[in-house]
């Protein structure tokens, strides 16, 4: 997604603590979680809970650490995001043709999963393709760095190069 600098400034005014929490999107926060039950009727498809951190390497550099549940598949599923005392900050849903994400105070709404996640976080982040690294395929998406050598040990990271800002992203998976 290119846009100019103009059009990035147009750009809805998450508060910048919003923008990161939602993908806000990865772990290592060290902080005790509250167990959840997996509810029977999630969608089809696979399931990971645990933590992540979110590091955006712009000036002044934004970092966030929550605790998620994703469900689903790249074409349909569910993202959850909480607080370390377990109070829900977000959630994303999404199916082929529509994409909402949904915080306390405000829901906003997109056609396509990519371009909400950007929006949301002000970065673009392979939502799709995390899929695959969770599922150990080192699938590739130009200018991302994926390290799955400890996905044994539930540990994922992944790191954008180009374009900047530089993101890194640790996710942190109970298993």
């Amino acid at each position: 997604m290119v846009t100019s600098a103009g059009a990035r400034a147009n750009r809805s005014p998450f508060p910048i603590l919003l923008r990161l929490v939602w993908l806000s999107t990865i772990l290592l926060s060290g902080c005790a979680q509250p167990l959840r039950q997996h509810d029977a009727s999630a969608l089809a498809g696979s399931h990971w809970n645990g933590r992540f951190a979110l590091t955006v390497q712009s000036e002044p550099a934004q970092s966030t650490a929550a605790s998620f549940e994703l469900s689903g598949s790249p074409s349909q599923g569910e993202l959850q995001l909480f607080s370390p005392l377990g109070t829900t900050l977000a959630v994303l849903t999404w199916t082929p043709t529509k994409a909402t994400l949904s915080q306390p105070s405000l829901e906003q709404t997109s056609g396509s999963l990519d371009d909400l996640v950007a929006q949301a976080t002000g970065t673009e982040i392979p939502v799709r393709a995390l899929f695959d690294w969770l599922n150990g395929i080192p699938t590739e998406v130009p200018g991302w760095r994926v390290d799955l050598t400890q996905l044994p040990e539930g540990r994922l990271q992944v790191r954008r190069l180009t374009p900047t800002p530089t993101v890194d992203l640790r996710l942190k998976v109970q298993q």
